[in-house]
């Protein structure tokens, strides 16, 4: 069963990176075009924050050779970029296996949404397996920084929380992906911890303060009051329990 996920990958040396961190006001989406070699031509389309900051980080940004404002709505602005550097030259002192950046190109995933923050990337991806998934988050746990933060199968609907934490959703989602509720549990508290990069007392916790919290708000608001301790409730009529 496919796999969407959204997750922010924690890495300083990711492209446009200098800029979203010169312009923190701006949100910046980032489209790659493969189909111009080593070097893929960006387009960045940027929501707020202000023009002549944006295009004074562009300049001074040291991975991007030139660039060019193609279309302008509001106060969004689309940018054609022209990369200074490649990949392998832009991660190469960051990333220790570059064979393994390379084999995530060819991965049965797509990556739907980049959007660049000052820490790194936060992306949303379809990957085809659960097992696709875990080699993509981590490789990039071993390499750099890795944080889940929605997890689902491809066609499940958007669940409301009903009052969750964003930690405890992401606990639940995770656990639940990883097969940890399964009949036989196909994971365990660790296996969870290692990819949500906790501990297991801390998913355990999680994981009871959640189940307890959507008790509460369904099924637990149906239920009628339970009698009082030492108290023997009275007989029925008809002498039947």
């Amino acid at each position: 069963m496919a796999l969407v996920a959204e997750f922010d990958i924690d890495c300083d040396a990711l492209p446009l990176v200098t800029v979203a961190a010169a312009v923190p006001a701006a949100t910046i989406v980032l489209d790659l075009q493969f189909n111009h070699g080593d070097r893929p031509l960006f387009l960045a389309t940027v929501t707020d924050g202000s023009d002549t900051a944006i295009e004074t980080a562009l300049t001074e940004a040291p991975d991007v050779r030139e660039w060019a404002q193609i279309g302008q709505a509001g106060t969004t602005r689309r940018y054609q970029l022209v990369p200074a550097l490649s990949f392998e030259e832009q991660l190469g002192d960051h990333v220790d296996d570059l064979r393994g950046l390379e084999a995530l190109a060819t991965a049965e995933a797509y990556i739907e949404r980049i959007e660049v923050t000052v820490d790194g990337w936060r992306q949303t991806g379809w990957f085809a397996t659960r097992e696709t998934f875990a080699e993509f988050s981590t490789f990039w746990r071993e390499n750099a920084g890795f944080r889940l933060h929605r997890l689902s199968r491809v066609g499940e609907p958007e669940s409301s929380g009903e009052g969750l934490t964003d930690c405890q959703q992401e606990a639940l989602r995770t656990a639940y992906e990883r097969g940890y509720f399964e009949i036989p549990r196909q994971a365990s508290l660790e296996d969870v911890a290692a990819e949500l990069g906790i501990s297991a007392s801390s998913v355990s916790e999680r994981l009871r303060r959640a189940q307890t919290q959507l008790i509460q708000e369904t099924v637990a608001t149906t239920w009628p009051p339970l009698p009082e301790r030492g108290r023997v409730p009275p007989a029925r009529p008809n002498g039947r329990d």
